[in-house]
């Protein structure tokens, strides 16, 4: 009879099973192994020699095959929470690599727009995809709507270094037009990552294609706005995008209140001033 894993790798291999289920891989296939593999011994995390017999061979003349790869292509990358923050952050941004996973990348996209702002944030704005601006600065919002997003972030009292900003998907779509179900749906799972590392109070979603992504409601704006949802144990509030704001100006008394509505929430002085 086999012997049983050690309980930290079965750990680390059903951590890493789940990671490839969120980005919807889900065959995996086994190789046949010898049983002489290195593991982590328990509460220390050094390395051990650990032998096991391996099982018998239908053809005893067959070679045993041998373990080639070294432990650290074996072992499962930490999960975001098991690190700081910003290492946690560093480690997803490897994972996404020069993204090829929807056509995004083949649509004439410069670079891959990942986040920015404070990894221990309490508070996260999440738009929709980056625009020209943004694909040649490769830093969401630092366009026209950009500058009005951290117009709002004062407004709050906060600056933009106290918050993080990161949008739905992280290439630009060809025009500026809005993401298919597809690329945001095969994106989505490393934003998931990115608020599981940075564990923000509050998350801010900015405009319907944000909201109705993360919360997979198919509702108006005005159904979405002027409550809190829970969206992964986290406190979720929906706004216009700044974008809109730009077209329609009228509507940004309504975003205030949205603004003073997570001000509230975050324990932030309430000021009396508008976003302009």
């Amino acid at each position: 009879m086999p012997s049983p894993l050690d309980p930290h790798l079965r750990r680390a291999v059903a951590e890493r099973l789940q990671y490839y289920k969120d980005l919807g891989i889900y065959d995996f296939y086994r190789r046949p192994v010898d049983a002489t593999i290195e593991l982590p011994s328990a509460g220390s995390g050094a390395v051990q020699a650990y032998d096991a017999t391996p099982p018998v061979q239908q053809n005893p003349t067959a070679p045993v095959s041998r373990l080639k790869e070294p432990l650290s292509t074996l072992m499962p990358k930490a999960k975001a929470t098991e690190v700081d923050p910003a290492s946690a952050l560093r480690l997803i941004r490897e994972d996404l690599g020069d993204c090829t996973r929807c056509v995004l990348h083949k649509q004439g996209r410069k670079q891959i727009v990942f986040g920015v702002g404070n990894p221990r944030a309490d508070l996260m704005f999440i738009g929709e995809a980056p625009g020209a601006d943004e694909d040649i600065q490769g830093e969401p919002f630092v366009g026209r709507a950009g500058q009005l997003l951290t117009n709002m972030i004062k407004a709050m009292g906060l600056r933009r270094e106290d918050v993080y900003i990161a949008n739905i998907i992280k290439c630009r779509p060809p025009g500026n037009r809005t993401p298919e179900r597809d690329e945001c749906e095969t994106c989505s799972p490393f934003l998931f990552r990115q608020i599981e590392a940075i564990k923000p109070k509050v998350i801010v979603a900015l405009g319907a294609v944000a909201a109705k992504t993360l919360l997979a409601m198919n509702s108006s704006m005005g159904e979405l706005r002027g409550r809190w949802y829970d969206f992964r144990n986290t406190k979720l509030a929906v706004t216009y995008h700044p974008a809109f704001l730009l077209r329609d100006p009228r509507q940004k008394k309504e975003t205030w209140k949205d603004l003073q509505m997570v001000m509230k929430e975050l324990g932030l002085a309430l000021p009396k001033q508008m976003v302009e």
